[in-house]
């Protein structure tokens, strides 16, 4: 591909961070731009923020006040952050969260992230709850995101034309083994918070299920990767003498999970295809992977 898909635009701090984000971006797809080297990554971007189709952050290195002063300015992008999944929001309502150790996921984040940002049509929000109360300006003349990635991309957005390539079954084995350790750590991450911090945990559903779809994750593994670790929790509380009753409980974020990619398997199908058609591509496309994949 002689011209990448999306060009990144990267404000992390972190130097070890970004080398890593650079393996897990490798290929045609993706291009990424490292500002957060420069003595004003915010102001770099701002300034080309036509440049880019997508911001990746760090959660904490920018105090909110910066971020602010682009959604004032309508300035806003597709965007991944990474850090602690804590139910707040960094930029803007549409941003997706990946922890530091879930970066294998990365590739699979920044196509979610974009596929939120045109679903919601953000191009001209209104400030993040972290901006100043003042009404946010009108993007710059020129200013057309959605409309860039959308003519760039050839379609209507991410959820109409998933990357074949980035299929779990079709990974090598060794990243296919990473990329499912990963959202085993995602899946426990929304199990331990899901009863204690319900936006922490709808963060983590957000990350799990984003992957879950663009990684063509079989149902059966979800439910698999699920039932492993309840088990493995239920073993844990009966070694140090308690009860693992309420664990049951539990299956409510399994349903939870479940309804959620539901929902995205039902945005991936084409608006003008009959009632009848679109339950069976639906049932088609979440029956595609075989279930030892």
């Amino acid at each position: 591909m002689s011209q990448p898909a999306l060009t990144i635009a990267s404000l992390l701090a972190d130097r070890s961070l970004e080398q890593a984000c650079h393996k897990w971006l490798r290929g045609g797809r993706y291009r990424l731009e490292d500002l957060g080297a420069m003595a004003d990554p915010v102001g770099e971007l701002e300034r080309r923020c036509e440049s880019f189709d997508v911001v990746l952050l760090q959660q904490g290195v920018f105090p909110t006040q910066a971020y602010g002063r682009l959604v004032e300015q309508g300035l806003l992008l597709p965007a991944v952050v990474i850090g602690e999944v804590n139910g707040r929001t960094d930029y803007h309502q549409a941003e997706v969260h990946l922890p530091q150790d879930q970066l294998e996921q990365l590739s699979y984040s920044v196509d979610a992230a974009v596929s939120r940002f045109l679903r919601r049509g953000l191009s001209n929000a209104p400030p993040a709850p972290a901006a100043p109360p003042a009404a946010a300006a009108a993007p710059p003349p020129g200013w057309g995101l959605p409309s860039r990635i959308k003519d760039r991309l050839g379609y209507l957005g991410v959820f109409y034309k998933r990357d074949p390539s980035l299929f779990l079954r079709n990974l090598p084995e060794a990243e296919r083994e990473e990329l499912l350790g990963s959202l085993e750590r995602t899946y426990r991450d929304l199990l331990l918070s899901y009863f204690r911090d319900p936006d922490a945990a709808n963060q983590a559903i957000e990350s799990f299920v984003h992957t879950a779809f663009f990684s063509d994750l079989p149902i059966t593994k979800a439910v698999e990767i699920h039932m492993n670790l309840i088990d493995a929790f239920s073993k844990q509380l009966r070694l140090e003498g308690h009860k693992s009753d309420f664990l049951q409980d539990y299956r409510l974020a399994l349903i939870d999970v479940m309804a959620h990619l539901c929902e995205m398997y039902r945005r991936s199908v084409p608006p003008d295809l009959p009632v009848g058609a679109a339950i069976a591509e639906v049932s088609r496309l979440m029956d595609t992977a075989p279930p030892g994949a």
